[in-house]
């Protein structure tokens, strides 16, 4: 068993093999040269480069991207003809920026395009974070407590990553920010508004289960692979688990900041309400400011 997320130093590719040797490789047969050159960037995912466009390295990680575009700027759109507090105008912008930042990454596999990618997830992930534990506060308070110690946490996360390039690093910081955003999520479900049980759970497990692809995308790369050498590309396609990541993470997030909309709305005496938009796409609509 391999896992097949190649790890490089400046021009050259390396591959962890059995977890722990790390030994210099060539790139797998299956990719080939591409508009944006020789990768430099720090990981490089199972999906063959340059196979479905000259233009994009990883197309459909890439294009999986757009769940985590259009929808967070249609969230913020609607947040501020809603007259919302402008934190949660900051949770959908960030969203997408992250959503950007992954799609400029994916497409070249250029370093620089790599921070882009995992420095807003960071980021996001904090404006995630002040949003939920500052939900229960009155309404345009500020926490500059709050922000004071997430803004450093940032600052110290990116000045590291950008002197210790190792990516588990990054992984593990996010984590943490994740695991907050868990805990916080399901108190306030469990004690203080069981009935957004339904709307926590899902987002949670959506998000989990593209935490499982995202896994079997990196350890199961070479039989991946294989398969997809024996199906036809649309078919194929499927097979693509890190941009089913993208997705489902996309989504997860998305819902997650409608969770802490709907928290925070009816905290502050607001009537939320979920509706659908085209029937398909859930959206927090405020019927009214205030409630008498």
């Amino acid at each position: 068993m391999e896992h097949r997320i190649r790890y490089r130093t400046g021009n050259s590719s390396l591959r962890l093999s059995n977890l722990s040797d790390l030994s210099l490789i060539m790139a797998p047969a299956a990719d080939r040269p591409g508009y944006w050159g020789t990768p430099t960037s720090t990981l490089d995912w199972c999906e063959e480069n340059y196979v479905v466009s000259y233009y994009i390295a990883e197309f459909w990680n890439t294009v999986s991207n757009l769940i985590m575009i259009l929808p967070p700027i249609y969230g913020a759109i609607q947040t501020c003809k809603d007259g919302l507090e402008v934190r949660y105008v900051w949770s959908f912008l960030g969203l997408a920026a992250v959503g950007i930042g992954s799609w400029s990454f994916h497409m070249t596999l250029q370093y620089e395009m790599q921070l882009l990618d995992e420095l807003p997830m960071i980021y996001s992930c904090c404006v995630f974070v002040y949003c939920l534990y500052e939900c229960f506060k009155q309404e345009r308070a500020v926490n500059y407590l709050s922000i004071t110690l997430l803004l450093t946490f940032s600052i110290i996360v990116s000045v590291v990553y950008l002197i210790w390039k190792e990516p588990v690093f990054h992984q593990v910081m996010y984590a943490v920010l994740v695991a907050f955003l868990v805990i916080r999520s399901v108190f306030i479900v469990t004690w203080v508004y069981p009935w957004l049980k339904a709307l926590c759970f899902t987002s949670l497990s959506v998000f989990l289960l593209g935490f499982v692809l995202w896994n079997i995308d990196n350890i199961f790369c070479d039989s991946l692979r294989a398969t997809r050498q024996r199906l036809l590309p649309v078919v194929g396609a499927v097979t693509q688990l890190h941009a089913w990541w993208h997705i489902l993470t996309g989504l997860g997030s998305y819902l997650h900041i409608l969770l802490s909309l709907q928290i925070r709305s009816t905290y502050l005496k607001h009537r939320p309400k979920v509706k659908f938009l085209c029937g398909v796409w859930p959206m927090l609509h405020i019927e009214s400011q205030k409630a008498s």
